[in-house]
Formats: structure tokens, sequence, C-alpha cells
């Protein structure tokens, strides 16, 4: 039976606002990569503006997320989630926010302290930022934003309460704005430098977790699940 291809992903930095303008050479235009710095990453920065008038300022928030690349919005959705009181999430409903995913995988030492630098990959998102009020893409939000950190895990748990449902508020965002560069290489020094000798290199880093410590109050061993999620955040290293 012949099987017909998915099309082609559409590039990243699709406008203005995402194209990459300084370290071009760094772009990544592979929206597939996107993609799996989403799948590794586990903490995003959110940027939104909050307050009224003069006392208006951004604020940066480091924040647990998923990401549903068949979700309803343009090229897919990342979801976010907090309490409904949050200034924050009152601030990034219907208006545009900046979302960025990092993921550290080197120091960079160089012969001078200008070519200094780090690998790494880095993602930038921007979009209108919609509440989500749909209460079936809701639930599967919030079980996407507990399975990012433990695959699986949310089939393990008991449903969320009412109480519970009403003090959280789901945010999404669109995929379609995005843009994403990297960095994996040693030092770039200027030829001088290399010929006045000294030593230069890097240094790899890559995350690791140490086993898993249950509760005091939790019987039985660790589920496979939560094994499974310390090996494979153990294996996460520089692509």
């Amino acid at each position: 039976m012949s099987t017909v291809a998915p099309p082609p992903l559409p590039p990243l930095s699709p406008t203005d606002r995402t194209a990459v303008r300084r370290g071009r050479n760094r772009a990544v235009v592979d929206r597939a990569a996107l993609h799996a710095l989403l799948a590794d990453g586990l903490v995003a920065h959110l940027g939104v503006d909050v307050g009224d008038g003069a006392g208006r300022h951004p604020v940066v928030l480091p924040c647990a997320y998923a990401v549903d690349l068949d979700g309803p919005d343009d090229g897919g959705t990342l979801y976010v989630h907090g309490s409904v009181a949050a200034r924050w999430l009152v601030g990034a409903t219907d208006a545009t926010v900046c979302v960025t995913v990092t993921e550290l995988d080197g120091l960079v030492l160089a012969r001078s302290g200008f070519h200094h630098s780090m690998n790494y990959r880095s993602a930038v998102v921007i979009g209108i930022a919609r509440l989500v009020t749909d209460d079936a893409e809701r639930a599967r939000a919030l079980d996407a934003i507990v399975d990012h950190m433990a695959p699986g895990r949310s089939a393990t748990l008991r449903p969320a309460t009412r109480k519970e449902l009403a003090a959280t508020a789901v945010l999404a965002v669109p995929l379609r704005e995005a843009s994403m560069k990297a960095r994996a290489e040693g030092p770039v020094d200027e030829p001088a430098d290399v010929a006045a000798g000294g030593w230069a290199g890097h240094v790899p880093l890559r995350r690791t977790a140490d086993a898993a410590v249950p509760d005091a109050d939790s019987p039985g061993p660790v589920p496979a699940h939560v094994a499974a999620r310390v090996a494979a955040l153990s294996g996460v290293r520089s692509r």
C-alpha cells in the first residue's frame, strides 16, 4: 500500500520580528530542529508587559511548558499555565508575548576574552497568547505539561478537582513565528592569538539526573515511567 509523504515543514523566521540579523551563521532554518529543542527543554521563559500607564514594565518569568505540534494554532501550539490571579497571566492574555527556550551544551574557552563563548541551542517564539477556554483543550494542555516533565505521568494521577481547575489558567502561543540559533564548535580565535600559543578549547556540558527519591509516604518501588525519565534526562546532551 502506498503512503503519502507529509508536506514539508515551513522554514523558521517567517516574519521580520523573528528574522536573525546578528550571527546569521548560527541561524537554524529547519523547523524540525526547533521541535527537537522544545522536546529536550524543560524550562521556558515568557516575556510580557505588565501594569498600566507609567507603571507598565516588562517581566520575564520561568515556566513549565508543553508543545502540541498538531494543536489548533498556526504552526502548532506552545502551552504554559499559571494561577488565574497571576498578574503576568492577565497581562499576557490577548497580548503579544515572547517565549524562549535555551539548552546550554558547552563552555567555549578561547585565547582572548573577546572570543569566549558558549555552545547552545536557543529558540525564540513570538505570538499573541490566547487564554484556553475550551475544557477539553485545557485538560489536554495540563496533561501535556505534566507529561513533558515525565512522559506517561498524567495517566497515573487522579483527575484534577474543580477547585484546582478553577485556580489554573492555560495560555496558548502559536509556533509559527519563531527563530532558532545554535552553536556547536570550539573557539574561533584570531590567527595571531593562535600563533602566540596558550590553551584554548571547550568544555562539553550535559544534563544529568540522579536516581529518583521517593517521598517518605510513597509506597512501593519507583514507577517505570519515572525511572525511564531519569534515564532519558541523563542522556540529553549536545546535538
